[in-house]
């Protein structure tokens, strides 16, 4: 399972806790795994610019995960619009 999360859902104990009750609820229904991304379109925009800043930077790209600053830049600037359209 694929989840993507602004920063801010997971700040207060709310969030968390919602975050918990999610992968429990995952894997009591037989889940076998959980993909995180949690960034927002900010950090996003940012990390093209001064990627040694970013280079821990992990995001989904189309079926798997890589680091942000390997990519080239006109894949970043797909998953930045597509990241800011989500937030929306």
């Amino acid at each position: 399972m694929d989840q993507r999360f602004l920063p801010d859902v997971l700040r207060d104990e709310v969030g968390l806790r919602e975050l918990g009750d999610l992968v429990r609820t995952c894997f009591r229904l037989d889940g076998h795994h959980i993909q995180f991304n949690v960034v927002d379109s900010e950090t996003l925009r940012q990390a093209p610019e001064s990627p040694s800043e970013h280079r821990d930077l992990i995001v989904r790209v189309a079926g798997y995960r890589d680091c942000f600053s390997s990519l080239h830049r006109a894949l970043q600037d797909e998953i930045i619009a597509r990241n800011a359209h989500q937030e929306l």
